[in-house]
């Protein structure tokens, strides 16, 4: 008889093997340092050296686009920095940096169990579920910090995804209010909520701003859902696309990553029926700025890809109504405070239902010939992506000040077992200068 153990319990038993493989080596990597301590007659500036003063982590290279800003502006300034990556291929590794050392921390559960025995002072990440899953708190990291990988409602992450960072990086201010709400519903202590801006961003548009704009005719359409039940793919399947291929306009289709991962079969269906042609093409690049920047119109569901092609680009976008599930999501704590993405549709785009999918032609033409809408997203831009151009600069700043202060007041992190607040017991709050609240 074969022993089945269903994917739930078998992550939680893993997760148990990792503690305690991680208090195991804890207590024997202590042990060690006690003994270097003693032999060397109480110099510790060994030990002192094998703590980082700054780490970045990523689990994937597609978010090199977020930290080589980061990166690039902390080599300026000659900091010791580690970035961590997830992915061998990294483009990272290509850098010919002095002061920022890249290494590769292993694939999935490898990498995090090098995070989970990590000796830093501040770690740098986009990645959500810190002290969820896999990914522990390391007791020799003095300061979690998170950056959105995009302009969006933080509460769209997976359920606990941002709870125990002790700092989110803010795009704008209104991401403030709903993290807010969230952590006064779980009892958390409050984060640090420093609005710096998103370095990705910043470095598209300098490129929009020197580069000559495309121009196409007939009309080039993207359409780059996100991934999941509420996606285009799922909730509209093929009708989008056989409308669309009824049109002269050239078609570009981008699914989500990890659409590639985790729906594979249904995309495997779709590539079959719609193969490359001369009108349409399937596009997996690591970086979406090139075909963002040649599409003349977006077509998605509530994906953040919106958000960089009205503000970055400039350019319209029409939205599936997808009729969004937030189960999965911290957004359904909040059911009855608004959705700042849909909060916002209505006016960087027009809307899509099912029933009107054969009007979708018509759409397009006027929403790439509209002034008003043009007007519209400007208005929603400028209200919610802040410190446009400064984001590596205030980011760096945010860093170097926190670092100062764990520093000055030599803290140490928590025990969560102590304080019954996973990973959150080790917060300051006198603010660096950064806009915060």
């Amino acid at each position: 008889m074969k022993l089945y153990i269903d994917p739930g319990t078998g992550s939680m038993l893993f997760t148990v093997l990792i503690g305690v493989i991680g208090a195991l080596i804890y207590a024997l990597r202590n042990a060690v340092l006690k003994a270097r301590f003693m032999v060397s007659g109480g110099k510790s500036g060994k030990a002192e050296k094998d703590v980082w003063p700054y780490v970045i982590f990523t689990d994937s290279k597609r978010y090199w686009n977020v930290f080589e800003p980061i990166c690039d502006e902390m080599e300026k300034r000659q900091q010791r920095l580690l970035y961590l990556t997830a992915s061998e291929d990294d483009p990272a590794f290509g850098k010919p940096y002095q002061h920022v050392k890249v290494e590769f921390a292993g694939k999935g559960n490898r990498a995090y169990a090098r995070m989970n025995m990590l000796r830093a002072d501040i770690v740098l990440s986009s990645t959500p579920g810190l002290d969820v899953y896999q990914w522990k708190r390391s007791r020799d990291v003095k300061w979690y910090v998170h950056i959105p990988h995009q302009i969006s409602d933080l509460t769209s992450y997976r359920m606990f995804g941002i709870d125990y960072y002790d700092a989110i990086l803010l795009t704008g201010s209104f991401q403030r209010r709903r993290i807010r709400l969230l952590e006064a519903l779980r009892h958390l202590q409050e984060k640090e909520l420093p609005v710096t801006g998103l370095p990705y961003l910043d470095t598209m548009l300098e490129r929009v701003r020197t580069e000559k704009a495309v121009q196409n005719h007939p009309p080039v359409v993207l359409v780059a859902p996100s991934w999941g039940k509420s996606s285009i793919f799922h909730r509209y399947g093929e009708s989008i696309f056989d409308v669309l291929l009824k049109t002269d306009y050239r078609i570009i289709i981008r699914p989500h990553p990890q659409s590639f991962e985790s729906e594979k079969e249904l995309m495997d269906r779709f590539m079959n029926r719609y193969p490359e042609s001369g009108r349409l093409r399937w596009d997996r690049s690591n970086d979406n700025y090139e075909v963002l920047k040649e599409a003349d119109l977006l077509i998605s569901d509530y994906s953040g890809v919106m958000i960089d092609f009205s503000f970055v680009f400039g350019k319209p976008v029409i939205f599936a109504d997808t009729a969004f599930d937030p189960t999965p999501y911290d957004a359904v704590w909040l059911k009855d405070d608004p959705f700042w993405l849909f909060t916002i549709l209505d006016r960087i785009g027009v809307r899509l239902i099912p029933e009107k999918v054969d009007q979708l032609p018509a759409m397009i033409e006027e929403s790439l010939h509209s002034d008003a809408l043009r007007e519209s997203r400007e208005a929603v831009r400028r209200e919610s992506w802040e410190c446009v151009g400064e984001s590596a600069v205030r980011i760096a700043d945010y860093l170097l000040s926190t670092r100062d202060r764990l520093t000055a007041s030599s803290l140490s992190p928590q025990d969560p077992a102590k304080d019954g607040n996973s990973g959150t017991g080790n917060q300051i709050h006198q603010h660096s200068g950064l806009q915060a609240d």
